[in-house]
């Protein structure tokens, strides 16, 4: 099938019939506060939509609507940049790790030999790996906060690119003949990490968010199918699918871009590797001049985190105690933030409460799904280990020539096949059954495979161990030419880890994703996005603790903390938000809030 004809497939999968009667859309309880031009444009979209009743929500079976083709385009921007992002760090672990092999000045290894440019080792390529996607993911902060307060998120998303380019240009730099391998390479190609990942934080914290305000439609309405029933289309998991589409374009560009880079390095060089995934990128900022009139766009509102912030501390006041035990109750009672609602306040409110009572609600709901990313670290330790360990065990396998960083791809593999599955298949077969897999449940369940991706990894390192000819130091295991000994163990034997890996993608890191737009107040996606996106970062921090296990003899426990790490971690989490997943809808359908900058 066509590519144009597979996004055409894509788009239609679900394609309605409006019809039924038409109900007046609810009134909001106070006067707009801001002037906002895309305020009238929502108001619109909703004309002549039937809502159904509070029965009918409860009753009526639920689906998603079509993608707007305003996505698809976003899509494509998205996965340019991860094809450029992906196939370069996919062979960072050769090139900071494995030496420059003899009489090569490119790095490339050929068809039998180890493809490597700095030999610096493993724990300082897991370092700098580690590194690499910390500082990647710290700075969708501020590239959150420039969007939100003065560029907007499209202006933002197109200066991050330029950014990203500099570093890939200044990365292609420290990989010619005449400069790898040596002194001045390193820190040339670290300088290109910093500045590339830069960039990417900026694009990653507003490309996310950019590609669902494309869909338009805020509220459930009825429709009835092809088929006469009458169902209710909801504007939640037409975003859940918009990102899992959008998802599963991240990993096609991943996919080509990482497999390609790694015969790239090894048959060619490093040089190769990093210029294709620059010139691949070129694509983003043209796909973007071109939709640049075609976008809805979010224009920035100034500064709304310290009002959220102001909120938070207010709605503190007498609910402290010396009990610890008290102070929890009081912190985390349901009626916590009526306090910071204007109309619940005696006499003359304060000046700087310039909103409504729907926004305390939309920044409580905020706030609840940063609380839900704060558990995500845990489960980002084990992803991590895709690209830099999981990619060192291969290279003490058996691979019949297949390059050892080339099996990491049956990750993005598996989520190409497995996500229309699940959109098309899994969920809409539970949602007949009535089993509703809630947001939070799907993350859970990202836990728990997480966690049986890292068990399996574990076993199969100590096997490893077992059969290799120098025991428990695979890595550096070599024989009297210096040629590498390696366990006799096939190198497929990985796809478990890497299959159940992409599961988690899909259970937790997609629903990450939606849940961080959904539960967002308007003005502040960005920045409830790039909270979600720290805590990458925050994982990567804490892998850096981890690095001393990223060594022989060590790494069965490198692999089996990072299991009990995710699993705990899963059960706890499920145990802290069970309450939260019974208001999913309430949440999901609040009525959107006003907030104006205070003068």
């Amino acid at each position: 099938m066509a590519d144009g004809d597979l996004i055409a497939a894509l788009a239609q999968a679900s394609t309605i019939q409006h019809s039924g009667p038409v109900y007046d859309a609810e009134k909001k309880p106070l006067e707009s506060m801001v002037a906002d031009s895309l305020e009238d444009d929502d108001d619109s979209i909703h004309e002549g939509l039937p809502f159904p009743t509070a029965e009918e929500m409860l009753t009526l079976r639920r689906v998603s609507d079509a993608i707007p083709w305003n996505a698809y385009l976003i899509a494509v921007v998205e996965l340019a940049e991860r094809f450029s992002y992906y196939g370069s760090s996919v062979v960072f672990t050769n090139y900071i790790q494995q030496p420059l092999p003899p009489f090569s000045r490119t790095g490339a290894g050929g068809e039998n030999g180890q493809s490597g440019a700095l030999g610096a080792g493993q724990q300082m390529s897991t370092g700098l790996t580690t590194f690499y996607q910390f500082w990647a993911y710290i700075c969708p902060i501020a590239g959150a906060y420039i969007a939100d307060t003065y560029w907007g998120r499209y202006k933002t998303i197109c200066w991050s690119v330029v950014v990203a380019m500099l570093g890939h240009i200044i990365m292609i730099v420290s990989s010619i003949p005449g400069i790898i391998g040596g002194r001045a390479s390193l820190g040339i190609f670290i300088l290109s990490m910093v500045i590339t990942s830069t960039g990417t934080g900026g694009f990653k914290s507003n490309v996310s968010p950019l590609v669902a305000e494309q869909y338009r439609i805020k509220k459930c309405y009825i429709t009835t199918t092809s088929s006469g029933e009458r169902v209710i289309v909801d504007p939640a998991m037409t975003t859940t699918r918009i990102y899992m589409y959008f998802y599963l374009f991240i990993n096609i560009g991943a996919l080509v871009g990482q497999i390609g880079m790694v015969y790239a390095e090894k048959f060619v060089g490093f040089w190769l590797a990093y210029t294709l995934p620059t010139a691949v990128f070129c694509i983003s900022p043209l796909v973007l001049w071109y939709g640049r009139n075609r976008y809805r766009r979010s224009p920035p509102q100034g500064s709304v985190l310290p009002a959220a912030l102001r909120i938070w501390r207010y709605a503190q006041r007498g609910r402290w105690s010396w009990n610890p035990r008290k102070t929890i109750k009081n912190l985390t009672s349901d009626d916590f933030w009526e306090s910071a609602k204007p109309s619940n306040q005696v006499g003359e409110k304060p000046r700087w409460m310039t909103f409504d009572d729907q926004w305390v609600d939309e920044v409580r709901r905020g706030f609840k799904a940063c609380s839900v990313f704060v558990w995500f670290p845990l489960y980002w330790l084990c992803y991590n280990q895709l690209n830099n360990n999981l990619v060192s065990q291969a290279a003490t396998m058996t691979t019949n020539g297949l390059p050892n960083d080339v099996l990491s791809n049956l990750d993005p593999l598996a989520l190409i096949i497995f996500i229309p599955i699940c959109d098309l298949v899994i969920y809409p077969a539970l949602a007949r059954a009535g089993i509703q897999f809630t947001s939070l449940k799907k993350i859970a369940w990202g836990f728990a495979t997480a966690a049986a991706s890292m068990i399996w990894a574990a076993v199969l390192q100590y096997y490893i161990y077992k059969t290799n000819p120098c025991g428990n130091h695979a890595a550096t295991c070599e024989d009297a030419n210096g040629d590498p000994l390696v366990s006799p163990l096939n190198v497929w034997i990985q796809s478990g880890s890497y299959v159940l890996i992409a599961f988690s993608e899909i259970f937790a890191s997609i629903t990450g994703l939606e849940y961080a737009f959904t539960k967002a107040p308007t003005n502040m996606r960005s920045l409830v996005m790039s909270v979600f996106l720290f805590m990458t970062a925050g994982s990567a921090a804490i892998g850096e603790a981890f690095v001393p296990l990223s060594i022989d003899p060590l790494l069965v426990w490198n692999y089996t903390v990072s299991a009990v790490l995710a699993g705990v971690g899963g059960l706890l989490f499920w145990i802290a938000v069970r309450k939260l997943d019974k208001e999913e809808d309430k949440l999901n359908n609040l009525a959107d809030g006003h907030f104006v900058q205070e003068l």
